[in-house]
């Protein structure tokens, strides 16, 4: 199949507010941070960490899982910016599915600043959630401030290889391989891994803003 080129996160994220009229100063007021960073991660200067983007997502109204999705006449790469590639069937309309068969080299991937890689493993239609293959690279944060993070949903997350830390309101969680969490978006947390070696799961988050 031939590649489809696919905007970078930051191109979707402008034209996701351009769709709601939304100024780039505004934006920036109700997520805490100045005009010119959010300048940067829509040109594709800066990539967003995990919480910067759940608060851009939320701002906006629209769901992480929206990011992936390609609207090739809609959405223009940014001068400069390198785009990513998914096969061409992949690359339709936002209330496509996505499988029921994902391939290994099909899956349409979100690289953020804080070293967390989140890949697209299937999408139904009409569902409101997030199946995510996620990686955390040694040092990779949920973070990038270390500051924990809330975002509507329901949170599912089984760990394959690797270590997790997840602090969780109050409380602090070590996830080692097979072990698995479930918790309430709404309630602060953050994710880092602190050691040597990427750590590797499979996370739902159900019930997101659209």
């Amino acid at each position: 199949m031939s590649p489809a080129v696919v905007p970078p996160v930051g191109a979707r994220i402008r034209q996701a507010r351009l769709e709601r009229g939304t100024s780039l100063r505004a934006l920036a007021r109700e997520i805490g941070m100045s005009a010119s960073l959010v300048s940067q991660i829509e040109t594709g200067k800066s990539q967003p960490s995990v919480s910067t983007l759940y608060a851009i997502t939320t701002a906006l109204g629209v769901s992480v899982e929206s990011l992936f999705d390609v609207r090739e006449s809609a959405v223009a790469s940014p001068p400069g910016a390198t785009p990513a590639t998914v096969p061409h069937a992949l690359a339709a309309d936002p209330g496509r599915r996505i499988g029921p068969l994902v391939g290994a080299e099909g899956r349409e991937t979100l690289e953020l600043d804080s070293g967390v890689v989140w890949e697209r493993l299937g999408r139904v239609p009409g569902a409101e959630t997030d199946f995510l293959l996620v990686t955390y690279r040694p040092g990779g944060s949920s973070s990038g401030s270390g500051a924990l993070m809330r975002h509507p949903g329901t949170e599912y997350g089984h760990l394959t290889s690797g270590e997790l830390i997840l602090t969780l309101g109050f409380e602090e969680y070590t996830l080692r391989p097979g072990d698995s969490v479930c918790f309430e978006s709404t309630t602060p947390h953050r994710y880092r891994n602190d050691g040597e070696v990427p750590a590797v799961g499979v996370w739902f988050v159900s019930g997101d803003v659209q």
